[in-house]
């Protein structure tokens, strides 16, 4: 199965799409430890990512530095230049083609991952999105399936709960963030499950 830059403009109307119809859920959750914004940051980044995708033609790399780019221009918040990291790294993986194999996907995970860290400086454990990327990044890395990297990243979000924050703005709650899931691993997890849904075979 091969991966072209249609299937990942696809892949970023899934998930735009899908942080929309999550977008209060999400800020519920947000609301519980944080500002009660993020699905609103969540919906209107990769809104913007999809429509700066849509727009490109060129390689898989330039789809994911355009959405890279639409995404931060969206998102001022701490989310943005995560995820415009995490984007660049995705497209250095993908790199200047016009497609690849679906499997490698595995492989945008894992840079998505690490342009999460270089640029967040966060660790697993410190109830972030880290806790559902750096799980299913694992996971990918070791070439287990598309539903056995999705799970990995649920469970890693729903590990959160049990978390009290270190970093972000949930950290100034300290032991009140205990109790309440991450709202920043839950949508990550969600994009997990939509890239997870691409990489299985049609």
């Amino acid at each position: 199965m091969e991966f072209s830059t249609g299937d990942l403009k696809a892949l970023f109307g899934a998930f735009s799409q899908r942080m929309a119809a999550e977008r209060d859920r999400l800020c519920a959750l947000d609301g519980a430890i944080g500002d009660a914004d993020h699905g609103i940051a969540m919906e209107q980044g990769m809104k913007a990512a999809a429509d700066a995708a849509r727009a490109t033609n060129g390689t898989l790399q330039d789809v994911f530095n355009a959405a890279a780019k639409g995404f931060l221009n969206a998102v001022g918040a701490s989310s943005g230049p995560l995820y415009a990291t995490a984007l660049l790294r995705a497209g250095k993986a993908a790199g200047p083609r016009g497609s690849m194999p679906s499997g490698e996907l595995r492989a945008v995970i894992a840079a998505m991952r690490d342009g999460i860290v270089q640029r967040g400086k966060a660790e697993p454990g410190q109830k972030t999105m880290l806790d559902a990327w750096a799980p299913a990044a694992d996971a990918a890395v070791d070439g287990r399936n598309a539903d056995a990297i999705a799970a990995a990243a649920r469970q890693g979000a729903e590990a959160t709960r049990d978390m009290v924050a270190t970093v972000g703005r949930a950290a100034r709650l300290g032991e009140r963030s205990l109790g309440h899931p991450d709202p920043g691993a839950v949508s990550a997890s969600m994009l997990v499950e939509e890239i997870c849904n691409a990489i299985k075979p049609a």
